[in-house]
């Protein structure tokens, strides 16, 4: 009986036209954030287990893929059982995101580094998600994060390079969604929220846009934040907006005007970029500790990317703090959104040749293309031309021209349009 050979479920191959596609939008963020002055680096696929559950990944810890140590014994397999503990077992783990190896590869190689670091990375990450449309166990992001750099200007430069990449993209309609993590405190600390239950608070209110504001609520109560109409708050604060810097009515108490006045600052200083205030926002990751933002698309009721400033995070690693914001693009979420582009693209050809064609005159044909610039794949000629024509079309080629034993050199090949 034939096994079903297809990937492991939440992971996908990748046939030449899409993978086209993709190193295409990849290229152009590449080549727009390098113009934005950042340098790409790159990280392991694994890193300690240790780190990878240090509490700085929110929910995403638990989603970590752990890899076993090398030579366990059924009595390390039945010590595991017992205690309870499965992670005694790992000593690695594969990578959920690429902030928690960013800050490793800092605290790694700051010696070697500029004081401030614009660094770039895209690359695959894993998680062991519940895989559904746009949600993958393994998927790519692009990250941009400069660390060492305490004051605005580090988002503001995020913020500039991310929206360029979009419009590079031909990505239209998008906007951006700020929040400050000092903003979320003052709002759990009006509802009477202890320290010890904050960062799980936050974690539900994350959820808003999937549960609601009753849903999150009665999740809320179940940690033990019981307090009378939270929903009804929680509907209010999706209105709040940049009203709230006019003064004409006193601001809420729970807003923090430092942070709001901060926030207020960075949309004034990208006048060309919508963006939006939502004190609802929260960005599910334990590390932030200021501003954070999102990607908002009006046809999806999902982020397009996010990040935001993780100032205490290599102090993890270094005993001292440093300064650190960062920006992901959400890559498969946007990947799907966008019109090909062919302008820069090389001229891509097929020749389509006879069996009596010999090896080299067809090496020398395409030694002339490849050196003029373009493209070039050897098909054999089939009965069926047809078939064979549409299949190279969708492999994202231009023309084709056909190659018999008369053909003498490049100039007298006769190209004909694909696709028509």
């Amino acid at each position: 009986m034939a096994q079903t050979v297809t990937p492991p479920r939440g992971m996908r191959d990748f046939l030449p036209a899409e993978k086209a596609r993709r190193e295409h939008a990849l290229s152009v963020i590449r080549g727009v954030y390098a113009t934005h002055g950042f340098d790409e680096i790159e990280t392991p696929v694994m890193e300690d287990s240790s780190r990878l559950h240090a509490g700085l990944g929110g929910d995403n810890e638990k989603l970590a893929f752990a890899v076993m140590k090398r030579g366990l014994t059924t009595d390390d397999l039945a010590a595991a059982a017992e205690s309870g503990d499965a992670l005694s077992l790992a000593d690695l783990g594969l990578r959920y995101d690429l902030t928690v190896p960013l800050a490793r590869f800092y605290a790694t190689h700051r010696a070697a580094l500029p004081p401030v670091f614009r660094a770039i990375q895209i690359a695959p990450v894993w998680r062991a998600e519940r895989p559904q449309k746009g949600r993958y166990r393994q998927f790519v992001q692009c990250d941009i994060d400069i660390i060492g750099e305490a004051g605005p200007l580090a988002e503001l430069e995020l913020l500039t390079a991310t929206v360029a990449a979009l419009d590079a993209l031909g990505l239209e309609g998008c906007r951006i969604r700020l929040n400050d993590r000092r903003i979320l405190a003052g709002i759990l600390g009006s509802w009477g929220v202890p320290d010890e239950l904050r960062e799980r608070a936050l974690i539900t209110i994350d959820k808003l846009d999937k549960i609601g504001p009753d849903g999150v609520a009665a999740e809320l109560a179940t940690l033990g934040v019981e307090r009378p109409g939270i929903a009804d708050e929680l509907r209010q604060l999706a209105g709040a907006g940049w009203h709230l810097a006019d003064g004409v009515v006193p601001p809420p108490a729970w807003l923090d005007l430092d942070a709001f006045h901060d926030l207020v600052a960075l949309r004034d200083a990208v006048p060309g970029t919508p963006v939006d205030f939502d004190p609802t926002l929260v960005r599910g990751m334990g590390y932030y500790t200021g501003t954070i933002f999102e990607i908002a698309h009006p046809d999806h009721g999902y982020s397009l990317g996010g990040g935001g400033r993780y100032d205490h995070m290599i102090g993890r690693f270094l005993g001292h703090e440093v300064p650190a914001c960062g920006f992901s693009i959400g890559f498969e979420r946007i990947v799907d959104l966008l019109a090909v582009r062919d302008e820069g693209r090389a001229r891509s050809v097929v020749l389509v040749h006879d069996r009596d064609v010999a090896p080299g005159e067809l090496l020398t044909l395409k030694h002339e293309l490849v050196a003029s610039g373009m493209r070039v794949r050897f098909e054999r000629r089939v009965k069926n031309l047809r078939a064979l024509l549409d299949r190279v079309t969708a492999d994202g080629f231009d023309a084709w021209a056909p190659v018999d034993a008369e053909t003498t050199d490049a100039a007298s090949l006769v190209f004909r349009d694909l696709g028509e």
